[in-house]
């Protein structure tokens, strides 16, 4: 048998730096999570965002029910020094959320043939993906862009097959497995809109996109149904946002978030496949609540989680794994000066030995500008997970 898990009291980041990437106190700024953080050859890193213009007068003008249908666009910024700075000059649109699915298929169609192809383990090659007209419902159509110069030019948007699927939904770039296949974590909605089934598409060369593999079972056994007196943006619409990583031994890990509420009551668990992506299985849970957690491998072989914490005192936490994801150690509170629960959707990387910079969207209790929480912001912290 395995031994128990031992508990320990959540412990605060002895070295954490925080600071902004990009701040708009006319807009909301959210969601890097679905949208990406990179880092090139040439030193430089690479982020993405959504950003809405949007005032901070009143509770419906930042309302989510609101916010994530067709509105705002797709940004990214660069920073040159390892995450600490962002150059606003860098700032770019790469998808403009009023776009319809319609005018995609007619513009850009479902392939990239007449690209030259690529090599997805060249670190410049890079992928953004979504769905329109919104994430997440009975009628999404998947979105992608692939950039082969580390984001700086990119090539026209395409829509997705649906491979038979009812409606599906992108949200971030893929992992690379070690023959060069991408795999990108996708997810379809049923009809009704209150249950998701994380999946997976994979290409070899950026040409085209296929259906691989489901991550969970059609039926998760045992998982709780919602009440259904929320909308489902709010409720318990199972597991979502596959977010697979490929490790240095072989193995693919997919982090998913399971929802019971948005504002709060959900967690990270970790589903494992041991033969590429085709066959996927639960392997742990990370937390007690905080989602989605975006997951690296670090060069010393550990594997941290990074989330949003959407209960008080909000903000954002990591655990580390020694043991390859199979069990996670005590809570590490990287912040916990969040002013309402709206924040989080993070992302993680390595920029030196032992030292990570995870970027996500936050706001803070002592802003001047309050409503319901600071305004919603970009923010990082660079920190050594100890």
């Amino acid at each position: 048998m395995n031994a128990p898990i031992q508990f320990h009291k959540p412990r605060r980041s002895t070295d954490a730096e925080h600071g902004i990437v990009h701040r708009d106190d006319a807009a909301f700024c959210g969601w890097p999570f679905y949208c990406g953080l990179w880092t090139f050859p040439d030193g430089s890193l690479l982020t993405g965002f959504k950003k809405i213009a949007k005032t901070y007068d009143e509770a419906a003008e930042i309302s989510h029910t609101r916010l994530t249908v067709g509105q705002g666009q797709l940004k990214t910024i660069r920073s040159s020094d390892g995450g600490k700075s962002w150059d606003q000059d860098s700032l770019n649109t790469v998808f403009d959320l009023g776009t319809s699915a319609e005018e995609i298929d007619r513009t850009g169609g479902d392939n990239y043939d007449d690209e030259p192809p690529l090599d997805f383990l060249d670190p410049n090659v890079i992928v953004m993906s979504g769905a329109m007209p919104a994430l997440l419902k009975p009628d999404s159509r998947a979105w992608l862009r692939i950039s082969a110069d580390a984001g700086r030019n990119w090539r026209r948007t395409i829509l997705l097959p649906l491979h038979g699927l009812g409606s599906l939904t992108g949200h971030g770039p893929p992992t690379i497995r070690g023959d060069g296949v991408a795999l990108l974590g996708m997810s379809t909605t049923t009809p009704d809109g209150w249950t998701n089934r994380p999946l997976i598409y994979a290409s070899t060369d950026g040409a085209r996109w296929n259906f691989l593999s489901f991550v969970t079972p059609a039926i998760e056994g045992g998982s709780a149904v919602s009440d259904r007196t929320e909308l489902p943006l709010f409720g318990a619409i199972r597991h979502l946002y596959a977010r697979p990583l490929a490790l240095a031994d072989g193995r693919i890990l997919a982090s998913l978030r399971f929802q019971r509420d948005a504002r709060g009551i959900f967690w990270t668990d970790v589903f494992e496949s041991r033969d590429g992506g085709r066959t996927w299985h639960f392997l742990s849970r990370v937390n007690d609540w905080g989602a989605p957690g975006d997951i690296v491998e670090m060069a010393d072989g550990r594997i941290v989680c990074v989330y949003g914490y959407r209960l008080a005192p909000y903000g954002i936490r990591a655990r580390v794994s020694e043991d390859g994801g199979r069990s996670w150690g005590s809570e590490l509170i990287l912040r916990d000066d969040g002013g309402s629960w709206d924040l989080g959707y993070p992302r993680v990387v390595e920029v030196a030995p032992g030292r990570l910079l995870t970027v996500y969207y936050m706001n803070t209790r002592d802003d001047p500008i309050q409503l319901n929480g600071g305004v919603r912001h970009i923010a990082r912290t660079l920190f050594t997970p100890d």
